[in-house]
């Protein structure tokens, strides 16, 4: 036999034999999940004596709690805190100006306004030497400059506005969807295995129940001892997972990062609308003698 055939027969044996073990191993995923299966509809159904069920530590039952408590927590503060991820989230969709665009063009109106009616109101004489007819122009002239003050305080606050939803996005949603996201991924994978490696373990129990006396009975004790350290790493491994994204002090950390950037964003608006009060108030009072005034 030449060299050729004699590596072509190897590949071909080679080639089965993977075949053959490919085979082996998804019929043995095939068998588990069959077995994992079944167990699980023996659970569900009630069918199974509570013995057949084995009872996980009460610290792992613990940190189950926890964690499910912790991921909620993960998800509804992400659910509100997202919206800063979005511009205009503080305003109706309906409305396409802000607040600080409607003040500015109402001021401006009325301060044309004014200006136009005063203009006018030079060329008229009026019919009451007691009653000055601009009053009423000083008054529009005054909201005018209120409403020119208020754009500019909303303007100052709109920008206060940008910087606290930047700092929120770094500081919290980064840090609140990126490290802890993971650590809740990989402790929930780890109690998937747990399920899985339980699951394996109680129907290997109840092959090794329903075994005939002989090699099957020897064969069954052996799958479970197998199973049962399988479910003790599992469970081992699922429990430092937990406990470490129970410890894990970055929630805290970025929680601490979104209350600075709110505390930051709304001083910075208390201080802007201090300032505005004490003209706002100065110019109602105006407003009001000059109002007497053109009345009496």
């Amino acid at each position: 036999m030449s060299w050729k055939s004699h590596l072509g027969n190897l590949g071909q044996n080679v080639q089965q034999g993977v075949a053959g073990l490919n085979i082996t191993q998804q019929t043995g995923k095939l068998t588990k999940s069959f077995a994992e299966f079944s167990q699980t509809a023996r659970e569900r159904l009630g069918t199974l004596d509570q013995d057949d069920v084995t009872e996980l530590p009460e610290e792992y039952k613990d940190l189950e709690r926890r964690v499910d408590a912790l991921r909620n927590t993960h998800a509804s503060l992400l659910r509100v805190a997202k919206v800063y991820e979005s511009e205009p989230y503080d305003y109706p969709t309906q409305i396409n100006e802000s607040v600080t665009e409607t003040a500015t063009n109402i001021s401006h109106t009325l301060t044309s306004w004014a200006a136009a009616a005063t203009k006018e109101l030079g060329s008229t004489n009026s019919p009451n030497p007691n009653h000055d007819p601009s009053n009423g122009n000083n008054i529009t002239g005054l909201m005018a400059k209120v409403l020119k003050s208020y754009a500019i305080v909303q303007a100052r606050i709109g920008d206060q506005r940008l910087v606290q939803d930047e700092a929120i996005q770094s500081g919290f949603l980064q840090p609140w969807q990126s490290s802890l996201n993971l650590g809740l991924q990989a402790a929930m994978k780890s109690r998937q295995n747990v399920r899985s490696a339980r699951l394996a373990l109680d129907a290997a129990r109840l092959a090794q129940k329903n075994a005939a006396e002989g090699p099957k009975k020897e064969q069954a004790r052996i799958e479970v001892d197998n199973a049962e350290e399988k479910l003790v790493a599992a469970t081992e491994e699922a429990i430092e997972l937990m406990k470490r994204v129970l410890d894990d002090p970055e929630p805290i950390r970025a929680i601490a990062q979104l209350v600075k950037a709110q505390q930051a964003y709304h001083s910075a608006a208390n201080d802007a609308l201090q300032g505005l009060i004490g003209e706002v108030e100065d110019a109602a009072v105006s407003a009001e003698a000059e109002f007497r005034k053109s009345r009496a």
